[in-house]
């Protein structure tokens, strides 16, 4: 059975979407997010569909030898067991021939009931040739003329896949991220219906734009998919192309998918405070809002302390906001859920690499996608000051975890450089790096580290979500100011800051401010003080944990983005009761 709408709905289309661990269609962040996205937009009874594609390979398998280099497999799943088969299909065009486009289905379940259909596109028929059924199969994958062809089947085919199930004018578009943009395409050719090409008008871009928002992730120039005019002109045929052209979308001599979207929707937002205000200056001719990210707060809060605030506090499962009265809890149970967390991690630790940590060292977390800009070896700058930190205040453990992809020679370069500093750092300061980051092992982490750490170059850092997750479950945040941290940040009461607040960052001087915080505060505090570190824990749930979720994040999509003339001071699902 499809879904068929009976109202105004929102269609969120995201390259990758994080739905549940057995289902690999996604790589990182930009995924993770989509799904909070959606299982809050279900809590809520925000009426959303969301199209995604199937990618039947998955990202990847990340394999680590015993210098840690990487090497990739496929993932080998089965959509026919966790996903449901559509009955509906559509067609693209592609260098002048069709390629039929079906989809599977994945329903998001509310905490009340309601239901978020998400469509997953796939392309693997009999009907199509042998290279078009790849394509979609690998996230992120191939070269640029196969990434062009899969966001022509994500954009255009879903767009027109949502029309065949019925979803039709009253629909708005919600674009995480770039990759979707050519749907705005297939928009204006509606509009062109009965019209040769050549006879658009303003009043036809406007009505594009009217029901399309977009959502950009990345401060790097690198990070916006562009595309050759001779390629988009060969896949695409010179009528579309010269929609293109008319449309904004050709900057530069190359299809430039962020440009398309911010010309053909009618909000735009960064996802933090500081993240807006750089892609302001990036965009400038074009009004950038702001929406910080957040987290399913009820997915990402590990089993110890969800039951904690069931116990004190009940109403957090359907009422984000009352974390904030995590202030109340006693600073002993918030202890015990902790070590109980803890001791999740370690065992799921030496289950994967047979590393056996000890419970009593402070524990570090550090996993995200390895790449360059992301510094992970920035805490090794200096061997030797470390092996001195923790030889006079305490012993230290970090638990490394995250994928380079494959293309990225760095970021491969960076996985290296960490198994190289654990055989110099010996037993003082213990590493493990645990292959094949993902979901399951994300949850664990989060939870069970004693601190977070993040240290991004500026202002490179979008948002990040992983430090949100960790205040979830009372973990402390040490993080350059930069993303969301610019806003979760306060000074020895949610974490601490590496560096200072300039928008560049000053390599030197984020490595000595990471080992001065180390050495005079954080581990004597840990060590020393374990009450006033757990005051730190407390004040990460109850100031952090309450604000950056996606059940506030999703509210102020519908308020500003989705519904902006709907009533003020109505709860989300009142505010469409109104529409």
């Amino acid at each position: 059975m499809t879904h068929v709408p009976t109202r105004t709905s929102v269609a969120y289309f995201s390259m990758e979407i994080c739905l549940e661990q057995a289902i690999p269609t996604y790589s990182g962040g930009l995924g993770v997010l989509a799904g909070d996205t959606l299982r809050s937009a279900a809590d809520l009874a925000v009426p959303v569909v969301a199209v995604t594609l199937l990618h039947r390979k998955g990202y990847f398998e990340q394999h680590l030898d015993a210098s840690g280099q990487q090497t990739e497999t496929p993932v080998h799943w089965k959509p026919e067991e966790v996903l449901e088969r559509v009955d509906a299909w559509t067609t693209v065009t592609l260098e002048e021939r069709e390629v039929r486009v079906t989809a599977w289905k994945y329903v998001v379940k509310g905490v009340r009931g309601h239901e978020v259909p998400v469509y997953l596109l796939d392309t693997n028929v009999p009907e199509n040739s042998e290279w078009d059924r790849t394509l979609t199969d690998t996230l992120y994958g191939g070269d640029d003329h196969y990434r062009l062809c899969q966001e022509i089947v994500l954009g255009m085919g879903g767009a027109a896949l949502l029309q065949e199930i019925g979803y039709q004018n009253g629909t708005i578009y919600h674009l995480n991220e770039g990759h979707s943009a050519l749907l705005t395409l297939q928009l204006l050719e509606k509009q062109l219906i009965g019209r040769p090409a050549f006879e658009l008008e303003d009043a036809d871009f406007e009505a594009v734009r009217s029901r399309c928002v977009f959502t950009t992730h990345t401060p790097v120039p690198a990070g916006h998919d562009k595309f050759p005019l001779e390629m988009v002109r060969k896949v695409l045929g010179d009528t579309r192309v010269s929609l293109l052209e008319s449309s904004g979308g050709i900057h530069e001599g190359m299809l430039n998918m962020t440009h398309l979207a911010l010309h053909l929707t009618r909000f735009v937002n960064g996802v933090a405070m500081r993240h807006g205000e750089v892609s302001r200056g990036m965009f400038p001719e074009y009004p950038i809002d702001s929406i910080t990210n957040g987290v399913h707060a009820t997915t990402w809060t590990g089993p110890a302390f969800a039951a904690l605030f069931d116990r004190r506090i009940p109403e957090w499962r359907h009422d984000n906001l009352y974390l904030r009265y995590a202030v109340s809890i006693p600073l002993q149970e918030i202890r015990e859920a902790h070590a109980a967390s803890k001791a999740a991690l370690l065992e799921e630790i030496e289950r994967r690499t047979g590393e056996r940590l000890d419970p009593g060292v402070m524990t570090i977390g550090f996993a995200r996608r390895a790449t360059p800009y992301k510094r992970a070896d920035l805490i090794f700058s200096d061997l030797d000051r470390l092996t001195a930190i923790a030889r006079s205040v305490g012993k230290i453990q970090i638990v490394f975890g995250g994928k380079a992809h494959p293309h990225d020679g760095g970021g491969k370069e960076l996985i290296r450089r960490i198994f190289a500093a654990r055989e110099k750092l010996g037993d003082l300061v213990k590493i493990v790096y645990v292959e094949n980051y993902e979901m399951a092992l994300a949850y664990k982490m989060v939870a069970g580290v004693d601190l977070w750490l993040n240290n991004p170059m500026k202002p490179l850092e979008a948002s990040g979500t992983s430090g949100m997750k960790a205040a979830m479950n009372g973990v402390p945040s040490f993080s350059v100011l930069d993303g969301w941290w610019v806003e979760g940040h306060v000074e020895g009461v949610t974490g601490w800051s590496i560096g200072g607040p300039e928008l560049e960052a000053d390599p030197t001087r984020d490595a000595v401010d990471l080992y001065i915080k180390l050495e005079r505060v954080i581990l004597p505090l840990f060590y020393g003080l374990p009450f006033a570190y757990a005051e730190v824990m407390r004040s990460a749930i109850a100031l952090n944990g309450s604000f950056f979720n996606t059940q506030r994040m999703v509210g102020q999509y519908v308020h500003n983005a989705y519904f902006p003339n709907g009533a003020s001071n109505a709860s989300p699902a009142e505010a469409i009761a109104l529409i």
